[in-house]
């Protein structure tokens, strides 16, 4: 008996993983972040640049519902834009982590 008063018996479970694998799930890559004064944001036009901290093919943090679960690199496929994971990170990663 487990300490929730259920049998290690897994004969008797009801839900495997295969009853979560169709909720669906926010995905999000960042290409960079970077402080800007609000004077600075309401000057921004067409053909404004923003600069980020990325390094051009620097990895791409790759996250699921705000954690960090993958970085890539970015590809073109078919005219669009897509991500080649590169890596998966550690459960204790956080976004933007260098890893050593």
């Amino acid at each position: 008996m487990s300490s929730l008063g259920l049998s290690s018996d897994t004969s008797g479970v009801l839900h495997t993983t295969k009853f979560i694998e169709d909720v669906p799930m926010i995905m999000s890559v960042e290409i960079g972040r970077t402080d800007m004064l609000i004077r600075d944001i309401l000057a921004l036009k067409k053909g404004s640049v923003i600069e980020f901290m990325k390094v051009v093919g620097e990895p791409m943090d790759v996250v699921v519902n705000e954690r960090l679960m993958a970085r890539g690199e970015v590809v073109v496929v078919n005219e669009r834009y897509g991500i080649r994971i590169s890596e998966v990170t550690r459960p204790d990663e956080k976004i933007g982590d260098k890893r050593e």
